[in-house]
């Protein structure tokens, strides 16, 4: 009975872990079928072949070299670049004024304001892209830099709404009603102290944001043309005219640059966290 009963103690432990070593596999498994798919672009950058082959038959930077030697490479990355920081300054300040007037403000059907803001993110992008584009060409914004960011500064926008609304449920508003009790003004009273708490939602979603504008395909290629092309267009130029590793080493820039980013972003909402 005693070693029996001693069996069952020491396979318990086992037992209760169980469920957790089933979604750790179970996580490890999704994981690769997401990530393996995109890591596979990186050594066919680096690949000596003259057309996109796995696994590359050889070692070669020549790629690399053909997009930063090429300025019909260099220019849209230079003008996404752009797109993306204007983006992510308009997203940003729209997106947080928005989440303010929807947690602060007591103003009707907020939910309703609040669900049509987060539509870009609902919307299949084929049918927004559509309809800006029908709109754009109206008022002549096709094929320009500025259309391209009201465009993204739609799409990105949701994005900053989300992040900055979820950290400010969690400030604790008697802060800032000791701060104006003590006779700081309103404007004072968000600088020093309601915008220092929520930093890391704004900064969240403003990288987000600059993703978003970064990354984006749909629209590009219905109202950027020729003269406003950014690098994610003309990656999908390439791959309907010419196809060869400068896209693969494009993408791998791309994947270091997103990555980067969003380790940036995970530590940023544990700080916010950890302020809450």
């Amino acid at each position: 009975m005693k070693r029996s009963s001693q069996n069952v103690l020491h396979h318990k432990p086992l037992l209760s872990r169980l469920p957790s070593l089933v979604l750790y596999l179970v996580a490890g498994f999704v994981f690769a079928i997401l990530v393996l798919p995109i890591l596979i672009v990186i050594p066919i950058s680096f690949s000596s072949a003259e057309f996109l082959k796995f696994p590359p038959p050889g070692f070669s930077l020549q790629w690399y070299e053909k997009y930063l030697t090429n300025a019909s490479w260099i220019d849209p990355t230079i003008r996404s670049f752009q797109i993306a920081s204007i983006t992510c300054i308009t997203a940003t300040i729209l997106g947080t004024i928005l989440a303010f007037v929807l947690v602060r403000g007591k103003i009707p059907g907020k939910n309703i304001i609040y669900s049509f803001a987060l539509s870009p993110m609902i919307i299949p992008p084929i049918i927004t892209a559509i309809a800006i584009y029908f709109f754009y060409s109206k008022l002549q914004l096709v094929g320009t830099i500025s259309g391209l960011v009201i465009a993204h500064t739609v799409l990105a926008l949701p994005f900053v709404l989300v992040l900055v609304s979820t950290t400010l449920k969690g400030f604790d508003v008697t802060l800032e009603r000791a701060s104006l009790s003590l006779g700081a003004n309103p404007l004072k009273t968000f600088l020093f102290v309601v915008l220092p708490i929520i930093r890391p939602g704004v900064i969240s979603g403003a990288l987000f944001a600059f993703i978003t504008s970064f990354d984006e395909l749909i629209c590009a290629i219905f109202i950027a043309g020729v003269k406003a092309t950014t690098l994610p267009k003309k990656m999908w130029d390439g791959l309907l005219m010419e196809i060869n590793p400068t896209i693969a080493a494009v993408s791998s820039l791309l994947i270091g640059i997103s990555l980067a980013l969003m380790i940036m972003v995970a530590l940023l909402e544990k700080r916010a966290e950890a302020s809450r």
